[in-house]
């Protein structure tokens, strides 16, 4: 199913948060991450946005492997721009699971009525 790292386990988001971390501390001339970083929180969201689009080309045209080859730059890219913005994944997280108690439609609903007050 997914990638295992050396110990066996599955590679997890929260691990490339750690690794996000940890090469954010780095300088820009090591660090793609950092470099990232420097450039600021519009920056990192517009990369991001580049990302989403490749992704959804790849999805919509193209095999399996640049399918997957684009959701792992737009995951990295996602968890630079929160980091970018000091926004937890754990946050996004807990965000997801007051969702899923309702379905997606009601959610959607609830989202747009509060949206217009």
């Amino acid at each position: 199913m997914g990638e295992k790292n050396r110990a066996g386990a599955t590679f997890t988001l929260d691990e490339l948060v750690r690794t996000i971390e940890a090469r954010a501390e780095a300088s820009a001339e090591a660090s793609y991450t950092r470099s990232l970083l420097d450039k600021g929180p519009t920056h990192c969201a517009r990369k991001f946005g580049e990302e989403a689009i490749e992704f959804t080309i790849a999805a919509a045209a193209q095999d399996e492997a640049a399918v997957r080859s684009e959701a792992a730059d737009v995951l990295y890219h996602l968890l630079v721009a929160l980091r970018a913005r000091g926004v937890q994944l754990s946050s996004v997280m807990d965000e997801l699971g007051k969702r899923s108690a309702q379905s997606g439609h009601q959610e959607k609903a609830s989202r747009t009525k509060g949206a217009e007050t």
